[in-house]
């Protein structure tokens, strides 16, 4: 949401290197349903490099795993 992007970028500039930003469900990948809305910035990937996206509303734990398993081979 446009009230979170300073807190998200300042969240994100204070993490150390190396970093990973995972989206984690339809909102956060694409807008999901509220894609247009007034109050929404964008998806994740418009504002911060995003190194997954997660899908679903809500996601399948499974696909969690998946992705959390593959990070961690970086």
């Amino acid at each position: 949401t446009k009230n979170m992007l300073g807190p998200l970028r300042q969240t994100y500039d204070a993490l150390p290197e190396p970093r990973l930003v995972i989206s984690l469900g339809d909102c956060a990948k694409d807008c999901g349903e509220f894609a247009g809305a007034y109050g929404v910035a964008g998806s994740v990937h418009d504002v911060l490099p995003v190194d997954a996206h997660i899908p679903g509303c809500p996601p399948r734990p499974e696909a969690i795993l998946d992705v959390l398993r593959n990070l961690s081979d970086r």
